[in-house]
């Protein structure tokens, strides 16, 4: 009995010392290089929003996979990865998913089934690994 007694306090001090020798300034993710805007042609952009749009479309309930339409703007800052900030015009395609073909899509124009939303996606690569993880992501109707 007293031996349980003896490893539970060891195992509260261990947690206790683990808790308050965390120092949430430590934790953070150092810039090593600020925001700066790049092309929106960039070969890693591409990959990137490339990426981003297949989980928008794994994520989303629409019937029909959607597409950019317009890269708004690109932002990259580098931490322990490369983190591209995308602003993009996105709008529903003709194409359902799990179609076996999205090369001839095209976006909805003029019918009941337009449909347009901005979002802002922020994506860290490692694109020499081919890593790719969307970190956020914001959408709303346009």
């Amino acid at each position: 009995m007293t031996r349980s007694w003896g490893t539970c306090l060891l195992l509260l001090t261990i947690l206790v010392a683990l808790v308050s020798s965390t120092d949430p300034g430590k934790n953070k993710v150092k810039v090593l290089r600020e925001l700066k805007l790049i092309n929106a042609s960039n070969a890693n952009v591409k990959q990137c929003l490339w990426f981003a749009m297949q989980e928008y479309n794994k994520e989303s309930e629409d019937k029909y996979l959607f597409q950019v339409v317009k890269t708004v703007q690109v932002q990259l800052q580098v931490t322990d990865r490369l983190e591209y900030f995308i602003d993009v015009v996105i709008g529903r395609s003709n194409c359902r998913k799990f179609s076996n073909s999205t090369e001839n899509c095209s976006i909805q124009e003029n019918s009941e089934l337009e449909k347009k939303v901005m979002c802002s996606f922020l994506v860290g690569a490692l694109p020499w690994n081919g890593e790719f993880m969307v970190m956020k992501k914001q959408c709303a109707d346009a």
